[in-house]
């Protein structure tokens, strides 16, 4: 056994360059560890004991490899070299000697730890930390299998970046934000486009904020709160998330059933039940790879773009007026009804199982370990997740757009029901087209959030559980548990039951949004957790500024609809 006390006096094994490894974690950090202090790669100056990563980067080992620093810092934080005393082994505080050795005086001499004092030695700086070791990251099946290009142009290394941040954009644009734009546009035109612009600002922050936190941390955010909180406390989080994945589940059953029944007159019930084949749709994608997934959703965001965009022109909206609708107005706090209005397309626009699957998937990218490669990742993540928030804002906006051209110009200004709004296009506009482009937008929704919400479920059970099953078994199981209560609604009730059922879905939401943002504003704002991509404070008080108000916001939503003031999702 190689033992670095006494190659480093001069005795015993002198093996200090050549030594042979079993490929042990032990060996293999107690090796570089005495490296980086033995002075081979230069001395450390005392008394002051530099970062650990800052001097093993320099070394390499007998065969030609470097060494792996993330043994040595496993949390993903700078960690500094602390001395310990251990028995009679060795004694470095005041008296500073070895076994009898001459004293020492240089930190080369730290050489003389023993190799379970070494292994303890690494601490991070910081009091505060995980409670517990990160594990298996979740979604390990496409964990870090897309390449990025080190060498490779900025440009090329961006791109490389790009498709996460459309994932995200999907869970924008649900059903449920369709209700809310068509019933602002019908009734108050183009009045509260501001709020929509608002609200996906507010997004674009938080996203950032769950960017940071899986790149900094090397977590994301389920098993941030598994391992950053209590048990009694990381249980409910978990349960919470599990609600909020079924709720985005039923919304995406419910809005690819009324699209069917739309486009090819299936009846809803037959429609929610058909649903369910999707879980091959998404199995296949996975087997093809993440590239591949990602670029189904590309496609079909650009599919719900191009109709929109063809309903838009044929609308005729004034421009002018367009324009004039993102500039806020006092009359939004001082109309109850516009306030109302604004205060649904808010609640319906942040989505708290956006923040868990945004997380998750940064960790499909190959990710650096180094601090430079981890801020070029943050960097290039915003930016894709930015883009692609910002055409979620302007298909949001366009379907505004679309009712106030359409429904508010010609008087109709209590629409909110997909059914209704479908049915009336043909007659208003006078063509065709534009109903059957609406419901070919709604069909591509629904699919492209089947892709979402299984990855967010499966992100959400591996993050807090680190229960892995099957990714077929974990689908079968969120969808049945959405078209189980779908389907009952639809078959007792009446499909006119459905839109209320739709409702239900973004009050759920709603009550889980706050449990999962301050969270994620609490991790983020915390060096001992993130290093060095801790949030700015300026940050972290918009952050926090902007969590109050979709709290209070929801909450008003929230208890608006159980008093039976009205809903904006619908009648």
């Amino acid at each position: 056994m190689f033992d670095p006390c006494k190659a480093a006096n001069g005795g015993g094994d002198k093996r200090n360059t050549k030594t042979k490894f079993d490929g042990g974690r032990t060996q293999r950090r107690d090796y570089l560890l005495w490296r980086a202090v033995s002075g081979k790669s230069g001395s450390i100056p005392a008394p002051k004991i530099t970062t650990v990563q800052q001097h093993a980067r320099s070394i390499s080992f007998a065969d030609g490899n470097d060494p792996d620093v993330s043994l040595l810092n496993p949390s993903g934080q700078n960690a500094r070299l602390a001395l310990y005393s251990v028995a009679n082994d060795c004694h470095l505080q005041n008296t500073r000697h070895c076994q009898g050795q001459p004293s020492v005086t240089k930190p080369r001499d730290l050489a003389c730890l023993p190799h379970s004092t070494i292994g303890a030695a690494i601490a991070p700086t910081n009091t505060f930390s995980w409670r517990r070791e990160r594990g298996d990251a979740a979604l390990m099946d496409v964990h870090r299998t897309v390449r990025v290009s080190r060498n490779a142009p900025a440009w090329k290394r961006l791109l490389s970046y790009f498709g996460p941040g459309y994932l995200v954009a999907v869970g924008y644009m649900d059903p449920g934000n369709w209700a809310t734009s068509l019933a602002g546009g019908s009734q108050f035109g183009y009045r509260l486009l501001s709020v929509a612009l608002l609200s996906s600002l507010m997004a674009i922050v938080l996203q950032s904020l769950a960017t940071r936190l899986a790149v900094g941390s090397g977590r994301d955010l389920a098993q941030a709160c598994r391992d950053g909180f209590p048990k009694w406390a990381a249980v409910p989080l978990w349960a919470l998330a599990e609600l909020a994945i079924i709720a985005t589940d039923l919304a995406e059953v419910i809005g690819t059933a009324i699209g069917l029944k739309l486009l090819f007159g299936i009846p809803l019930a037959a429609g929610v039940a058909i649903t369910a084949l999707d879980v091959f749709l998404v199995l296949l994608l996975q087997r093809l790879g993440f590239r591949y997934l990602e670029a189904f959703v590309v496609v079909g965001l650009a599919l719900i773009a191009v109709c929109f965009g063809v309903q838009v022109a044929l609308a005729d909206p004034d421009w002018a007026a367009v324009v004039a609708g993102f500039v806020p107005t006092t009359e939004i706090a001082t109309n109850p009804n516009m306030l109302y209005l604004a205060l649904g397309i808010l609640g319906a626009t942040v989505m708290p199982h956006n923040l868990y699957l945004h997380s998750a998937i940064i960790g499909t990218r190959d990710i650096g370990e180094s601090e430079p490669e981890k801020r070029e990742a943050f960097r290039f993540a915003t930016i894709d997740s930015t883009i692609a928030l910002m055409l979620a804002m302007l298909i949001n906006a366009s379907i505004l757009i679309l009712a106030a051209a359409v429904f508010h110009h010609s008087g109709r200004t209590e629409v909110s029901d997909l059914t209704e709004a479908h049915g009336l296009l043909s007659p208003l506009l006078g063509t065709a087209i534009a109903p059957t482009l609406f419901a070919i937008a709604l069909i591509a929704c629904g699919l492209n959030s089947t892709v979402t919400a299984t990855l967010a479920g499966q992100a959400v059970m591996e993050g807090f559980l680190n229960l892995r099953i099957a990714p077929w078994l974990r689908r079968l199981t969120t969808r049945l548990a959405a078209i189980i209560p779908a389907a009952a609604v639809t078959i007792w009730a009446g499909e006119h039951a459905a839109g209320k059922l739709l409702i239900l879905t973004q009050v759920i939401l709603s009550f889980q949004l706050p449990f999962a943002v301050v969270p994620l504003v609490w991790f983020t704002a915390q060096k001992s957790k993130l290093g060095t991509l801790v949030a700015p404070r300026w940050l972290t008080a918009l952050a926090t500024l902007i969590a109050l108000v979709i709290i209070a916001l929801n909450v008003k939503l929230i208890s608006d609809i159980a008093l039976g003031a009205g809903a904006p999702l619908g009648h």
